[in-house]
């Protein structure tokens, strides 16, 4: 059995990047984020304390993003991952950041990264 989470979408503005200029200049990122856990108890339950609330997931990845500094978006994931891995109920999850838009020379909408962990 595969339960999961999915967070969709989710737009924060951070200071991420190689280029100089990122260095500097905030800009919006966004994170879809599937968290792979046991929903059988809260489904049985129906109570907020049995699950993982992506309230409280949300929140934690905003922060990563806004607070937290990184040259590259592989970083950026992988804080994004470790900090939804400190809840031991995690069994894996799967974070995709996109950069909106990037700074390149071509009409590019994202570049993104996506990574999984066990």
């Amino acid at each position: 059995m595969t339960d999961r989470i999915e967070l969709r979408g989710l737009r924060a503005v951070g200071t991420h990047g190689a280029l100089p200029e990122e260095q500097w200049r905030a800009q919006p990122f966004e994170v879809d984020l599937d968290v792979e856990a046991d929903l059988l108890g809260p489904g049985q339950s129906d109570d907020l304390h049995d699950t993982l609330d992506y309230g409280a997931l949300a929140h934690a990845v905003e922060r990563v993003v806004t607070q937290e500094r990184f040259h590259l978006l592989e970083r950026l994931a992988e804080r994004i991952a470790e900090d939804v891995q400190a809840d031991a109920r995690v069994r894996a999850v799967r974070v995709t950041v996109r950069k909106l838009p990037p700074p390149v020379a071509v009409d590019l909408a994202s570049a993104a990264v996506t990574i999984t962990r066990p």
